[in-house]
């Protein structure tokens, strides 16, 4: 969790607003009554959106370094005196080949350790009428919750649905595995305003639905940034028993994605409506969105993985979102 934290506050250089809008705020949902729409979304913003995609990227590659290096300088620290020599070499290595097996296995163990955050996908069907006072709710009540440390949770973001099933809301929340989970429901559960929230929220949803969900081990959830733009979550839903092949081509695929598009985060759902698959983009606007899905066949690998994947996949869905004031990634 700490790893994660310091990536978060390291990206918290490449936001662009002013400090009073980061994450976790609501100064922006108090000072409009407006609900957000894809019509705030200024367009012709791609090189303002690129600036800033290269900014976070680069920070978050700078944190990486500095944890590899940290971890190296620590079994080095340890490693306790020997004698060097040919049969010293033989027995134990070469000292450059104990640092990069101790390197390996740090990046092995964060492989692994994808498993410690459990996510959970919530959508809210919004009645029309009530759709402002549901973002004045909602907007004031989940940064806190997010912001109080005994909560033991982290929101990802808050969106409105633009395109596909218009007036509904996403939200993603971390958790430090089910336990956080579990203690998180408890600590919001018992806050004195709890009620009276949970009662409100009710008369203004048509519908609510939640998954449990794990992100994959080779494509982690961003920290909070602020570039800007819309997003689109594509949902799929596998024929039962294919995740294992999904991910083995998505671990490929992804590689040649992310030459031309900005993910979020995908997760896989294990409680809920199981066999369904979520990923997360983000662009400076739809004409973009074009642009870089066309461009992404001309990357090495990807054409091959749209191949192996198609067949898996029962059922896909499409939703343009837009951020909310509050959402940490926006």
């Amino acid at each position: 969790m700490l790893s994660r934290q310091l990536a978060r506050r390291a990206a918290a250089g490449a936001v662009v607003r002013p400090a009073t809008t980061r994450a976790f705020t609501t100064s922006l949902a108090l000072s409009s009554k407006r609900t957000p729409s894809l019509g705030d979304i200024e367009p012709e913003q791609q090189e303002v959106f690129n600036k800033k995609q290269k900014e976070f990227r680069l920070k978050l590659a700078e944190v990486q370094k500095q944890r590899e290096a940290r971890t190296t300088a620590n079994a080095a620290e340890h490693e306790p005196p020997r004698k060097a020599g040919p049969l010293t070499n033989l027995i134990y290595g070469t000292k450059e080949g104990r640092e990069m097996d101790a390197q390996i296995e740090a990046s092995f163990s964060q492989v692994l350790a994808r498993g410690k955050y459990v996510h959970s996908i919530v959508f809210h069907e919004v009645k029309p009428k009530d759709v402002d006072e549901y973002v004045e709710l909602v907007g004031k009540w989940y940064p806190r919750m997010a912001s109080m440390p005994e909560n033991k949770v982290h929101l990802v973001g808050s969106w409105r649905t633009e395109v596909g099933d218009c007036e509904t809301f996403v939200h993603i929340w971390e958790y430090q595995r089910y336990q956080g989970y579990h203690a998180s429901l408890n600590a919001i559960s018992r806050h004195p305003e709890y009620p009276a929230f949970e009662k409100k929220l009710r008369g203004l949803i048509r519908s609510k639905k939640s998954s449990l969900m794990q992100e994959f081990s080779f494509w982690p959830t961003t920290p909070p940034r602020q570039l800007g733009g819309i997003f689109e979550l594509r949902s799929y839903t596998l024929h039962p028993g294919n995740l294992l092949e999904w991910e083995t081509h998505w671990r490929r695929g992804l590689k040649a994605r992310r030459e031309v598009m900005e993910g979020v985060g995908a997760w896989f759902v294990q409680i809920g409506d199981l066999n369904t698959v979520h990923h997360l983009w983000q662009f400076a606007d739809l004409e973009e969105r074009k642009i870089r899905r066309e461009k992404s066949w001309s990357q090495e690998g990807w054409a091959e993985t749209v191949h192996k994947t198609v067949p898996l996949i029962q059922e896909m869905k499409s939703r343009i979102l837009v951020p909310m004031p509050w959402s940490p990634v926006a």
